[in-house]
């Protein structure tokens, strides 16, 4: 459907470099990434309104990196809405099939066949000064789907919006995306590409370094920025050591990890999930392979329920829901005990 190949764009003293990317029709891909990391120039790149220096861009096999705006079936929906003030929300949606000659019977139609589907119907004779974020970002969608283009672009959509309208503008985009529109949604929100994706592409510094399903990027981070993203904060520097096929992560704390038999470097990156790991105010009885004993040092509240920063020699970082922390009766300098199975731990390709 949507193809890059080994995209490259100078851009100052930033570049987009070998973007390679295979988006199959109906997909919902969020390209993930912080401020400066390349993801808006990429969409630039995608809709017309840049060229790369070097690399194809192509949809349904038809070669589109040197094709005018209008010609490639691409709608692009701005960051900042980009609506026409002096314009009502009925002439906002027009606008575009006005320029392209359409005649007003076949406009009316299209304006509000669009308008009813985006729940925006009773907005058309309004102008858009005093519209919510919500009801602007609808308009702009509107004016773009109005065109009926074949991959969907978003500019981060929901930066704008109260936390109060994401759910429902999110529902609309899944809507959409359940009948057949391919959409790339770039965001720097790492819960937008949970709720959202069908696959996830992190980028950069101007390179993507990770791509997949949500559930392989963040449960297998490829390094420590993809792993940060995803709120990972257990880290753990470890020499990698096998004894009689059972392998180790030996940290610089003195504590011994099991982790999963594998193919590891000698010394490295461990990771370790904050809610694969589980507590208790008394020593577990059973055959624990990872158990430590530990002292709560700091609680914070967090939006899982809380924070427990533990130290067992290395410092731990746990989640644990507002129940459990109340049915514990858990405080700072509590003593705890630490366990977390073996494949909890993963071992990072990079450090990057």
């Amino acid at each position: 459907m949507l193809k890059l190949e080994n995209i490259y764009k100078k851009l100052g003293n930033f570049a987009l470099s070998g973007i390679s990317m295979d988006i199959p029709e109906g997909e919902y891909y969020v390209l993930l990434g912080r401020s400066g990391s390349g993801k808006t120039q990429l969409l630039e790149l995608i809709a017309g309104l840049n060229e790369p220096d070097s690399g194809e861009i192509w949809i349904d096999n038809e070669d589109i990196t040197n094709k005018k705006i209008q010609k490639r079936k691409i709608g692009l929906v701005f960051q900042d809405y980009a609506i026409f003030p002096n314009m009502t929300v009925f002439g906002n949606i027009a606008y575009s099939l006005r320029c392209r000659k359409f005649d007003k019977k076949e406009i009316d139609k299209k304006v509000r066949l669009i308008a009813d589907e985006l729940n925006i119907a009773h907005l058309l004779d309004r102008f858009t000064h005093n519209l919510s974020g919500g009801e602007l970002q609808r308009v702009a969608l509107a004016r773009t789907l109005v065109t009926s283009p074949k991959v969907l672009l978003l500019d981060e959509p929901l930066a704008s919006i109260d936390a109060s309208l994401k759910d429902d503008i999110k529902r609309t985009f899944r809507q959409l995306n359940r009948k057949g529109l391919t959409i790339v949604h770039v965001t720097h929100d790492y819960s937008e590409a949970i709720s959202l994706a069908s696959r996830v592409g992190v980028i950069h510094n101007g390179r993507i370094i990770q791509e997949g399903s949500p559930e392989e990027v963040f449960r297998k981070p490829v390094n420590k920025f993809v792993a940060r993203y995803a709120g990972i904060r257990n880290f753990f520097r470890a020499k990698f050591v096998e004894e009689d096929g059972n392998w180790k992560a030996c940290c610089d704390g003195n504590l011994a990890f099991n982790i999963l038999p594998g193919s590891y470097p000698s010394e490295g990156l461990l990771i370790v999930r904050s809610d694969a790991v589980k507590i208790q105010c008394s020593e577990p009885a059973g055959d624990y392979k990872n158990c430590f004993k530990g002292i709560i040092k700091e609680i914070v509240p967090s939006e899982f329920g809380m924070e427990l920063m533990i130290d067992a020699g290395e410092k731990f970082y746990v989640d644990i829901s507002a129940n459990e922390f109340k049915m514990q009766n858990l405080n700072e300098l509590s003593d705890v005990w630490i366990t977390f199975p073996p494949e909890a731990g993963i071992v990072l390709q990079g450090t990057g």
